[in-house]
């Protein structure tokens, strides 16, 4: 298959950029909040070398982006496309965090969906890593048609493992109109 896990993607008001190293400080100032944190996983990413590790781990996944406001220029957070399995047509699509501010303003739905308009070009299913107490991203995922089909210990890059759920998206069942 011959699909980038990096391209650029945007709509009218947001665009979706690889990560690039030099990214790091005006991504770190989105994600130096606690409260960006709180239902996470991993909740001290806030902590400078505790992301340092983190975006390590996003450089080196090779499908990480910064989300882009387009009319500010602003960086309102970050996502990535990894675990791309050729046999199971599948990806996951994660490691997603907005700055506060960007909370309930209808920014989540529009960035899923470029990220899953695209891929569903590639692949059949989509799924999501989400944490157990992550109740803001799983609400955000059913909202989207995600369906919860199983439970798991994620290894994080240079983290301790947590119990994520794995939640579901198939191409059939997607329907990009609702947002």
């Amino acid at each position: 298959m011959n699909f980038s896990i990096q391209p650029i993607l945007e709509n009218q008001e947001y665009q979706l950029i690889p990560l690039q190293q030099g990214d790091f400080e005006s991504v770190y100032e989105t994600a130096s909040d606690p409260k960006v944190w709180e239902q996470h996983p991993n909740k001290d990413r806030y902590k400078r070398e505790v992301f340092e590790n983190f975006f390590k781990g996003a450089m080196e996944s090779g499908g990480a982006f910064k989300i882009i406001e387009k009319s500010s220029g602003e960086v309102l957070g970050s996502t990535r496309f990894y675990n791309f399995d050729e046999q199971e047509s599948s990806i996951f699509i994660g490691y997603t965090f907005y700055g506060t501010k960007s909370w309930g303003k209808g920014i989540n739905p529009q960035v899923k969906k470029l990220m899953l308009d695209y891929i569903f070009q590639f692949v059949d299913k989509a799924h999501f890593h989400i944490g157990k107490e992550n109740f803001r991203s799983q609400i955000a995922l059913e909202r989207l048609g995600g369906e919860k089909i199983a439970e798991e210990e994620v290894a994080y890059f240079a983290e301790p493992t947590r119990t994520n759920f794995v939640y579901e998206i198939k191409k059939e069942n997607w329907h990009n109109e609702k947002i």
